[in-house]
């Protein structure tokens, strides 16, 4: 007997071909496009997102194409709230966040999910390119579009309700399917970059949100070594748009080392001094095989995994690290084989046994 499944349909070729697959394995589903901007750009071009009137209609048409029943849920004030509002409190309290992780906790997997299961269906079909084993998630089979990561801030129970049709098929596979299939939205491109910031200009629409506020660039010495017009438009790591008036004394270029928002202090330095071995993390979540080990506090391993197996992401498409982490109260110190740079404040740091997610924290500082 098959499930009834609430396929959430962005518009896009990835949830338009999850939806079909799902229908014909002989599930019972049902389509939903969830409206999230209270004003959407009429039409993608200029538009870099996934909220356009656009996405909205593609979703339709490939919905009638699949022959499934099709809705669209008005998520506008909840997305607002939940991942707008906290990215731009992230950003004033000198932190990265990541909306697209944020989005996938509150509103794909809270609010929809809930909904969902109020209603009577029994999981959530997504065109997330990641895999689901037992409820326990996997990396993609197409390495380069990997979502984990950004899945990676899931419970287990979340997960349990959750299919993610295209874990073992590429891009180009779905792409390929996808004309088959006759939907048209075969072809289309996919997001990028932040969807409720159509142009692309998130310090423009920090600096909107926050305002200007002068402050100083310093250097690690505390020499002011120029200004700029609100901290929260800088994030560590970053080299360009810095606004220097005089170049460092070897030459070579500065990145940003920290951000202090109580006194709009933004310090640069050399690329070398952004890197970072140790990592403390606060709100951690476990959604792996099996149980953390070791008390709180105890300096023990919270998750076991064969040596060499065990590995950190710390940004969406980054890098990944050897690593060994511990318990620490609350949270976490994650310590790495060898340094990372460019570790800020506020992104996730999501755990790995080989390509089977243990679970994820949120980074609260590095050194």
């Amino acid at each position: 007997m098959g499930l009834r499944v609430l396929a959430a349909m962005s518009g896009g070729v990835d949830s338009a071909v999850a939806a079909a697959r799902i229908a014909e394995a002989g599930h019972d589903v049902t389509g939903v496009h969830l409206a999230l901007s209270a004003n959407p750009q009429s039409h993608r071009t200029g538009a870099r997102g996934c909220c356009t009137v656009e996405d909205s209609r593609d979703a339709r048409r490939a919905a009638d194409v699949i022959g499934i029943p099709f809705y669209i849920w008005d998520m506008a004030e909840r997305f607002q709230r939940d991942v707008v509002e906290d990215f731009v409190a992230e950003y004033a309290a000198g932190r990265t966040p990541n909306p697209c992780l944020r989005c996938n906790e509150k509103i794909k997997f809270s609010a929809v999910l809930d909904r969902a299961l109020a209603l009577g269906f029994d999981a959530v079909a997504t065109g997330h390119h990641a895999r689901l084993v037992d409820g326990v998630l996997s990396r993609s089979a197409d390495q380069g579009k990997d979502q984990s990561y950004v899945l990676g801030v899931l419970t287990r129970e979340q997960l349990g309700h959750a299919i993610f049709p295209l874990g073992d098929s590429t891009k180009a596979e779905v792409r390929e399917e996808a004309a088959r299939r006759g939907l048209t939205v075969a072809d289309k491109p996919d997001s990028h970059d932040i969807c409720f910031i159509a142009d692309g200009d998130t310090r423009g629409f920090l600096a909107k949100r926050l305002g200007s506020a002068e402050g100083p660039i310093v250097d690690q010495e505390g020499e002011v070594v120029g200004n700029h017009h609100g901290a929260h438009g800088f994030t560590i790591g970053q080299r360009k748009g810095l606004h220097i008036d005089r170049p460092a004394a070897d030459g070579r270029p500065r990145y940003v080392l920290s951000i202090e928002p109580v006194s709009n202090t933004v310090t640069v330095g050399p690329r070398s001094a952004l890197e970072v071995t140790s990592i403390t993390c606060g709100r951690p979540v476990w959604n792996g095989p099996g149980e953390p080990g070791g008390p709180s506090g105890s300096g023990q391993p919270v998750a076991s995994a064969s040596p060499g197996e065990l590995r950190v992401q710390l940004r969406a498409h980054g890098e990944v690290y050897g690593c060994h982490f511990e318990e620490v109260g609350d949270g976490l110190r994650i310590t790495l084989d060898r340094p990372a740079t460019g570790v800020a404040a506020g992104q996730a740091a999501v755990l790995y046994s080989g390509e089977t997610v243990i679970g994820s924290a949120t980074i609260a500082s590095a050194g």
